[in-house]
């Protein structure tokens, strides 16, 4: 059943509302609706509003948090995050050092799939935002510090890294690992991958660089083909122990 304060997600008449059950009344275009008859109703469950426009209700999951959660920059997409988990091996016996939090969106992603992650934020107010995020999407394993990954002590299995990454970044996400754990660094910039790779070459087993890019399917009455559009984004370092 849905709690009160409980972040859902109500689709219906062509609109989506990211909201928390039991915050009231909430208006829209199609009519008003009352979100304390979200309470004790279970993910299916129909709410209407005055006007008589129904919207079903669901629970949100990490793609909404992207799409709707408030953010203090922009994060990463979530093909690219996509790209972290599976070029890690990311599971459930895993603990994750993230760094560079942000909005918090990669860490609610790692934590629908890892056993513990700590994400680290050095700037108070993002941390605080992204505490705020993690909270609503319901995730007790994934902690959130306002803390400088050098500061970080003890061990883990993946470290992710979305930030500045400097020499030091990676030699201290290197002496956190254990052996056989995974580095994965996102950079928006060729230099600063070099950075990254050249650290990384010096230190790891195994250094593997990808660009994060897709293309998306057009159609039209000619037939269907990929769009000229290029989806590049950034670019991801992963590094093994």
């Amino acid at each position: 059943m849905i709690g009160a304060g409980q972040r859902i997600l109500l689709v219906g008449e062509g609109r989506k509302y990211f909201l928390k059950a039991g915050a009231g009344t909430f208006s829209t275009d199609r009519g008003k609706i009352n979100l304390d008859e979200a309470v004790g109703a279970t993910p299916g469950d129909i709410l209407r509003s005055h006007t008589g426009c129904e919207f079903t209700l669901i629970i949100p999951k990490a793609p909404d948090f992207f799409e709707y959660a408030k953010r203090s920059g922009a994060p990463m997409l979530p093909r690219d995050i996509g790209f972290v988990i599976a070029l890690t091996g990311m599971n459930r016996n895993d603990r994750v050092l993230d760094a560079g939090t942000g909005s918090g969106i990669a860490a609610i992603y790692f934590g629908g799939i890892a056993d513990h992650v700590t994400t680290c934020e050095i700037r108070p107010d993002f941390a605080r935002l992204a505490e705020e995020n993690v909270r609503d999407a319901g995730l007790p394993n994934v902690e959130v510090r306002a803390a400088d990954l050098l500061d970080v002590q003890g061990t883990c299995d993946i470290v992710h890294l979305d930030m500045l990454i400097g020499p030091e970044h990676v030699r201290h996400a290197h002496s956190l690992l254990v052996p056989g754990g995974y580095l994965a660094c996102y950079t928006p910039f060729l230099e600063y991958l070099f950075g990254v790779m050249d650290e990384a070459e010096r230190l790891f087993s195994e250094v593997k660089a990808v660009e994060c890019i897709e293309r998306e399917m057009t159609r039209s009455k000619r037939g269907t083909r990929p769009s000229t559009r290029v989806g590049h984004s950034g670019y991801l370092t992963i590094a093994r122990k």
